[in-house]
């Protein structure tokens, strides 16, 4: 006779609250850095108030330094997470591929060509950090610890946004901009967006090697 199978335990439930390291929050930190730039410029936008892009500048060097702490914090506590990896890349996205993008856009980068660059800034930010994620091991020395990054860490993005502070600083916003627009064809193009074109196109950099310290 067919014996009655065992009855199948539930999976038990992942307590991401449980699961959190000191780490853990300090990432998150950095994403709610990067989402609040990300709503701040829309605020700019809505209202037209200097202070709340102000605010959206200084949200993102806060944000750096939060990426800076996790991992030393982590490394302090001798605490590894789970989520660690993951939180870092997608905190990172928001905060040193999104965030500087929307910036651009809030400055007055607004032309088609514009657009097409911001988002193949941001595609290169997302493509950098799922390589980094695939190929640290294959990278890391004996201890465990990468050697070098393969093109520039996504964070050196935010090289663009203290340029873009300071020509806001100097009042100057969309075609007022450096080299000004250009009208190519039926679409406009504002030279200075090629900054973002340069730094995405070397953090996909496959031959760039930059020792990690």
């Amino acid at each position: 006779m067919p014996t009655e199978s065992p009855q199948k335990r539930e999976p038990r439930h992942f307590s991401m609250i449980r699961t959190f390291t000191p780490a853990d929050f300090v990432t998150l930190g950095n994403a709610f850095s990067g989402a609040g730039s990300i709503l701040a410029q829309m605020q700019y936008l809505a209202t037209g108030l200097p202070h709340w892009m102000w605010l959206a500048f200084g949200l993102l060097p806060l944000a750096f330094i939060l990426d800076a702490l996790d991992g030393r914090i982590a490394r302090w506590r001798f605490q590894s997470s789970p989520l660690g990896a993951d939180l870092d890349s997608l905190s990172d996205v928001i905060s040193f591929g999104m965030a500087p993008a929307a910036l651009a856009f809030a400055m007055g980068l607004r032309g088609t060509l514009d657009v097409v660059v911001l988002l193949y800034f941001v595609g290169c930010g997302i493509s950098r950090l799922a390589r980094f994620n695939v190929t640290a091991a294959t990278l890391s020395d004996g201890t465990g610890k990468v050697k070098y990054f393969e093109g520039t860490p996504i964070p050196t993005s935010l090289a663009l946004v203290m340029v873009l502070a300071f020509f806001y600083w100097k009042g100057h916003t969309g075609d007022s901009l450096p080299f000004g627009v250009w009208d190519v064809g039926p679409f406009q193009f504002h030279p200075i967006v090629l900054l973002y074109f340069v730094s995405g196109s070397a953090m996909i950099s496959k031959t760039l090697r930059i020792p990690k310290f």
